[in-house]
């Protein structure tokens, strides 16, 4: 029972270290975590957009963080190591951040959604999909859901285990919206195709919008249809 008992409070501990890191460095970009346990130490990677902002002046910030780990959740000797993300566009987490970013700031969903969906095509995964549910119209209205599908994306089976994946609530004034972003890295699958994956045409010519929009009016989009 004693080891159970060890396995579990291993793993609460992860989730409480991984939940705090993730709400406290949102602002560096948070991509990733991995906690390694050894007998001596405990190693933390963690892989940001903006690594210098989050070491801090002469690794103040850091040193910091790495105090209030190991005062508040009880982590031996606690060893943080810093690394950058190399490509923005492949990490699920900054590109779900950057969609709720904008539904908060009242911008346009749909074109916002198409342009983060060519960007990660662009970037060279071999597929996509963003789900966005919730209420997308105004105050009173019913939960609706938006989804854009780009190039191969398993379903099904142990190889959905390499996909990458991330959600991000928004929370504009009218309701809490979800948004799901799956990524299948080229990486991953080597043997899947080395031809350039073909992206929709309403996907392929999406343009950023960069003046206001209102979010709330948008209608969801019709189900983009998978390129085998």
């Amino acid at each position: 029972m004693a080891v159970e008992r060890t396995f579990i409070e291993d793993a609460l501990v992860r989730y409480k270290v991984s939940s705090f890191l993730r709400s406290k460095l949102e602002r560096v970009g948070f991509s990733n975590v991995t906690i390694q346990r050894t007998p001596m130490v405990t190693r933390i990677t963690i892989e940001v957009a903006n690594p210098g902002r989050m070491i801090g002046k002469h690794g103040r910030s850091i040193k910091r963080l790495t105090d209030t780990i190991a005062q508040e959740f009880g982590v031996t000797e606690p060893q943080i190591a810093v690394i950058p993300v190399e490509n923005i566009d492949m990490e699920p987490m900054l590109v779900a951040r950057f969609i709720a970013r904008r539904i908060e700031s009242d911008k346009p969903l749909r074109p916002t959604v198409h342009m983060a969906l060519k960007k990660i095509m662009d970037a060279g995964a071999l597929g996509a999909e963003i789900i966005v549910r919730g209420k997308l119209a105004a105050k009173g209205g019913k939960a609706r859901s938006m989804k854009a599908v780009a190039g191969w994306l398993p379903k099904a089976g142990d190889i959905i285990r390499k996909l990458k994946k991330a959600d991000v609530v928004a929370r504009p004034k009218y309701g809490a919206i979800n948004v799901r972003v799956t990524i299948t890295p080229k990486e991953a699958f080597p043997e899947i195709t080395k031809e350039k994956v073909a992206i929709p045409v309403e996907i392929k010519y999406a343009e950023d919008v960069e003046g206001g929009g209102d979010a709330k009016r948008e209608e969801p989009a019709a189900k983009e249809v998978k390129k085998e």
